[in-house]
């Protein structure tokens, strides 16, 4: 039920997460649309705030603005003095709202920051759920444990953390492009492809694995659309070419990408993934083969051209068909299913993997 959802006031420490980024993932750009989309698998956002002293961070203030967070101003100061004061700043805030507004049953604490810890607990004692977000590298093992859950923004789902070669050229760059750059949003408009039934059963899959996940319980049609509109306000399955959101569900029911079953209102079946994507277990196998054959002609194989040489075997593969945004991820499923191992080499500056069997 709607009424039952969780109610989020989300505070972004937002010098602690971008320098936190660019340091330990090495030089990689913070981008707040995957921590979004897990809060949307676990309860509506009501309040959107991050700190800062803005005139740092002019590109990445543009990016939140789109996605409506409200930015709080710390003026400029030297060094620990003015970070002190965001840090204090999103305290009285924090525990203002927690006094002032019932209705808000979750907080998410997004900073690696150990000094963080006593209002972990004070919230926590106001019976308010805490849940923290910080880069893993970077995070202070204090915190983790405070909190009723943490999330390690570099393992969320549409993170990809570049290679060291393109984290070095990032951080040798300058870390601000000009404000004035002309026509910022038609770029965007050009880099953005259009949506496909394969890009929708993706995203599907991930929500309903992530609700699946957070909620401990089953997942009803009703909940994954409200979440899915949470991800993305103008989703609308008749982009898709569907007439009804339940057209849409049954379609991916006969892809074997979602399993429906009778919940407990009429017309609002529960939603379920299946225990095998169909093939994923083939794809699996196709990619140790191909990796077993690398190692015998090349030597150790890396995660560079490695699907270029998958679809050389088989030219449709598309770790889409089974759910993976992205190749790596697929690789990291294959590891976890014990075919290969994924492991980082410094001297090949890249991913390798080699097969098991």
């Amino acid at each position: 039920m709607e009424h039952d959802e969780q109610r989020i006031a989300l505070f972004l420490d937002y010098e602690n997460l971008a320098i936190g980024a660019r340091d330990a993932l090495g030089g990689m750009k913070f981008d707040f649309r995957p921590i979004a989309d897990a809060l949307a698998e676990r309860g509506r956002v009501v309040v959107r705030r991050a700190y800062a002293d803005w005139s740092y961070f002019d590109e990445d203030r543009r990016m939140l603005t789109r996605s409506h967070v409200e930015l709080i101003e710390i003026p400029q100061r030297m060094g620990g003095a003015r970070k002190n004061a965001a840090d204090i700043k999103l305290v009285v805030d924090a525990l203002e709202m927690a006094f002032e507004r019932d209705y808000i049953s979750t907080f998410v604490l997004c900073t690696g920051d150990s000094d963080f810890t006593p209002l972990v607990h004070k919230l926590r004692e106001l019976n308010k759920r805490v849940i923290g977000v910080g880069i893993k590298d970077s995070t202070s093992t204090l915190l983790p444990p405070a909190c009723d859950e943490f999330l390690f923004y570099d393992t969320l789902e549409g993170v990809d953390v570049p290679v060291p070669s393109a984290r070095r050229r990032r951080t040798r760059s300058t870390p601000q492009e000009p404000a004035s750059r002309p026509g910022p949003a038609e770029p965007e408009v050009e880099a953005t492809p259009a949506p496909t039934v394969d890009d929708l059963s993706v995203l599907i899959a991930q929500t309903v694995g992530g609700l699946e996940r957070s909620s401990g319980g089953p997942v009803s049609a009703s909940t994954l659309k409200r979440t899915l509109l949470r991800k993305d306000p103008t989703f609308s399955e008749a982009d898709y070419g569907f007439r009804a959101f339940g057209e849409l569900l049954r379609h991916l029911e006969e892809r074997k990408v979602v399993e429906l079953s009778e919940g407990p209102s009429k017309g609002d079946p529960e939603v379920t993934l299946p225990e095998h994507v169909e093939g994923e277990a083939e794809a699996f196998a196709l990619l140790e083969r191909v990796i077993e054959d690398l190692q015998q002609r090349n030597g150790p194989v890396v995660l560079s051209g490695l699907k270029t040489q998958v679809r050389k075997v088989r030219p449709d593969f598309s770790e889409k068909k089974y759910g993976y945004r992205g190749f790596l991820q697929f690789c990291r499923a294959a590891e976890r299913s014990g075919l290969v191992t994924l492991d980082w080499s410094d001297d090949a500056d890249d991913y390798v993997l080699t097969a098991v069997g």
